[in-house]
């Protein structure tokens, strides 16, 4: 019995990876692993991506460069957020390459690669619509490719986007930012044919062919999670993470009785209540309190009461035959049973990306 685990099925990862990239045909699969690979685990989850058919790899932060471009160095690794000057330093001594959309800061990574002895890759960013970050003129766009070029300390790698709505089925503006995208990137291609041209999330690759270019980067559906929020069967994608805990103790109630703090929740009869060693302090989010179902015995049953730092509280019914070291489900398969990342952001009005990241680190992360 675990108190609260987190099992990670690699092979589900690598099988996620093939689907993607039979999906891209010609086009590269990076896989993007920053969040810790959205909470399922960097460093297993890189090697997986790259044994399904990864031939790159994308991060947030220094840190995140660091830790997986110690163990793969051999490995294209892309950092794609700010970078503070002592990040940049990280970033380039793990042999990352870098995003830029100022002036700025590219003669400050020239001047850093100069003194870590070896030109830094870098790829431009374009603003076609996200409103973050990236350079919002085209013009400013080739500038900077112009500049990488004419720099010894310096190597244009590639000029990039990002979709704002492209998991939005019903949104026009996915094809808003592709057609404005599209113009620049035949133009900085034109100019700089080794560049490798980049745009689209998990959704683009299965919205629009035409998103593809080059390279696509994939972070959600890599875990089998749907980047439409739906069922990720439905494209051909395998949940990778589930999330389990134990019945702890079962206890009677008589009717009126309450679980919890703020006895949100009261039994309306006499019924037997299951007691799991797990909550907010593990991911189970409090907005789940009389909110949630759980899995036991192949059986679905009711999570009652507000969820606490360390228990949660479930409805097993009257007379149950549910024992104390009954294995439960929060996340997952057990039996002809299943519940989804998918399902759980639909009662907590969020995103699946949210409730895989939101598994804390106290949770160990099992390799299956």
């Amino acid at each position: 019995m675990a108190r609260a685990v987190a099992r990670i099925d690699l092979g589900a990862v690598q099988a996620n990876c093939a689907r993607l990239k039979a999906e891209l045909g010609e086009a590269e699969l990076c896989a993007v692993v920053k969040a810790d690979a959205y909470g399922h685990g960097d460093e297993a989850c890189a090697e997986a991506a790259l044994a399904g058919g990864a031939t790159r790899l994308a991060v947030a932060t220094a840190a995140e460069a660091e830790r997986l471009g110690r163990r793969l160095a051999h490995v294209s690794l892309l950092t794609m957020g700010a970078l503070a000057p002592e990040e940049l330093d990280t970033a380039l001594e793990a042999g990352s390459e870098v995003a830029v959309w100022r002036r700025g800061f590219l003669d400050l990574v020239a001047a850093r690669a100069r003194a870590h002895g070896r030109p830094a890759r870098v790829h431009v960013k374009y603003d076609s619509g996200m409103g973050r970050l990236g350079a919002p003129d085209p013009e400013e766009v080739l500038e900077l490719l112009r500049a990488c070029a004419g720099s010894a300390d310096l190597e244009p790698a590639g000029v990039w986007t990002h979709f704002a709505t492209a998991d939005e089925p019903d949104s026009d503006f996915f094809e808003e930012q592709l057609d404005r995208f599209a113009p620049l990137a035949a133009a900085a291609k034109g100019e700089f044919p080794a560049i490798v041209v980049h745009a689209a999330n998990s959704a683009a690759v299965f919205r629009e062919r035409r998103a593809h270019f080059d390279m696509a980067r994939c972070g959600v559906a890599v875990y089998g999670l749907d980047p439409f929020q739906e069922d990720p069967a439905e494209r051909g994608l395998q949940p990778a993470l589930s999330l389990r805990s134990y019945v702890a103790d079962v206890k009677p109630f008589e009717a009126g009785d309450s679980a919890g703090y703020g006895r949100t929740w009261r039994a309306e009869r006499d019924t037997c209540v299951g007691v799991l060693p797990l909550g907010y302090g593990d991911g189970v989010r409090r907005g789940l309190s009389n909110n949630a179902e759980v899995l036991i015995d192949g059986r679905r049953f009711p999570l009652v009461g507000t969820v606490s730092m360390d228990n949660v509280t479930v409805d097993l019914g009257p007379g149950t035959d549910i024992e104390p070291g009954a294995e439960a489900v929060l996340i997952g398969s057990q039996g002809e049973e299943t519940i989804l990342a998918e399902d759980l952001a639909r009662r907590l009005d969020t995103i699946n990306y949210e409730i895989a990241c939101g598994i804390t680190a106290r949770v160990p992360r099992v390799r299956a």
